[in-house]
């Protein structure tokens, strides 16, 4: 017994040569149609549709016969697409195949039964789709005309348009149709909404024209709040900024040295004396470098900025500012000398109340050292104050 049918004889040319090519390959390959199925993903019915030329396979079938029996997909694609426009050429078949479909479709968006009679107003189109069902002609119409019988008698499946059956299936989330009489309790329900919402309005409106002043009073004894005042800082005789606004500026400039300013730490880098400078009222820091080699250098980093001073013939400068936000104690400056000598502030003990800190370049008295008497002399003018 011949494995394949005979294809039908009213098939185009363009098609049965496919179709032949499908079953040599197949042949070729020894594999059987459910083996085909398998290795495809296309169910064996499917295949013995696409084999036997009642429908044609569509390109991603093509594509997986060709992996699965190890043949070039370019040229196999290449015969798919004659064949294609071919089977299209079948208007008919095309026609009433895409109404069907569309047809079962809207039946399942709607609900309807198999067995449920049809609209009655039903257009030329719906008869053509449904394949074997007579029309039911009521007295004083006229019957529409029958479809041609067609070439082929084999309708297809949801299993060989898997694409169409996703988008025909219905979404989890949509609601399953109603019966007749759940629409009239529903739209009982909507109706006594909507009336009461209309008895509310016209009470409403009713009130308001009665008491035409109750809203515009409500409004205007009602007192806005004030606008809260800007907290905006006071700033002593001479300063000029504070915080960011201090940034990279010069603290004798803006203010923020001298009386303002206090000495939270202090190194060395050889010879030349490092000191952190503070200032409480523009809350900003920078470094201090003095008794230093012409080329030494002072830097200081916090809140995300540092800035560099080297000092010059008199061996002393100091840093443009920098924003402090914590506490002053916890600002380090480094210092490098010419010969690459560093070194790094360390925070400076807490003084008795009233007792003077000690000037720029003088070291921490020792243990035991006597107090400086009340009339000794001030630091001379050289050295730096700010």
């Amino acid at each position: 017994m011949p494995r394949w049918k005979a294809l039908p004889e009213e098939l185009d040319p363009q098609v049965r040569e496919f179709a032949g090519q499908l079953r040599r390959l197949v042949d070729r390959s020894g594999l059987s149609v459910a083996a085909l199925a398998d290795a495809t993903g296309y169910s064996k019915t499917s295949w013995e549709r696409y084999l036997n030329g009642r429908l044609l396979p569509p390109q991603r079938a093509v594509v997986a016969l060709a992996e699965a029996t190890g043949t070039h997909p370019a040229h196999l694609t290449t015969l798919w697409e004659l064949a294609e426009r071919a089977w299209s050429r079948d208007e008919m078949r095309q026609d009433v195949t895409m109404e069907a479909i569309s047809v079962a479709q809207a039946r399942a968006a709607l609900g309807w039964d198999a067995d449920q009679a049809e609209p009655p107003a039903k257009s030329a189109k719906f008869t053509k789709g449904a394949k074997g069902a007579k029309a039911a002609t009521a007295p004083g119409t006229t019957q529409l005309p029958s479809v041609p019988h067609q070439r082929r008698t084999d309708s297809p499946s949801a299993a060989d348009f898997p694409e169409w059956a996703a988008a025909a299936a219905p979404s989890p989330a949509a609601p399953a149709a109603q019966s007749p009489a759940r629409r009239t309790r529903r739209g009982r329900t909507l109706m006594i909404a909507a009336g009461a919402a209309g008895v509310a309005l016209l009470g409403g409106a009713a009130f308001l024209l009665l008491n035409p002043g109750t809203g515009t009073d409500k409004k205007t004894a009602a007192p806005r709040p004030a606008a809260a005042p800007s907290a905006k800082q006071v700033l002593p005789a001479g300063v000029r900024c504070t915080g960011a606004g201090c940034v990279g500026k010069d603290p004798e400039a803006m203010g923020c040295g001298g009386a303002h300013a206090i000495t939270p730490s202090r190194g060395r880098a050889g010879r030349a004396v490092i000191e952190v400078r503070y200032s409480k009222v523009c809350h900003t820091a920078w470094a201090r470098i003095s008794r230093a080699a012409p080329g030494d250098q002072a830097t200081l980093s916090a809140g995300g900025h540092s800035a560099t001073a080297q000092a010059e013939r008199d061996g002393a400068a100091y840093t443009p500012m920098v924003e402090v936000t914590g506490d002053p104690a916890k600002v380090a400056a480094c210092g490098t000398t010419v010969a690459g000598v560093k070194g790094c502030s360390r925070p400076v003990p807490a003084t008795p109340a009233g007792a003077p800190a000690p000037s720029a370049g003088a070291p921490a008295p020792s243990a035991g050292a006597p107090a400086p008497s009340a009339g000794a002399p001030t630091p001379s003018a050289g050295t730096p104050v700010r």
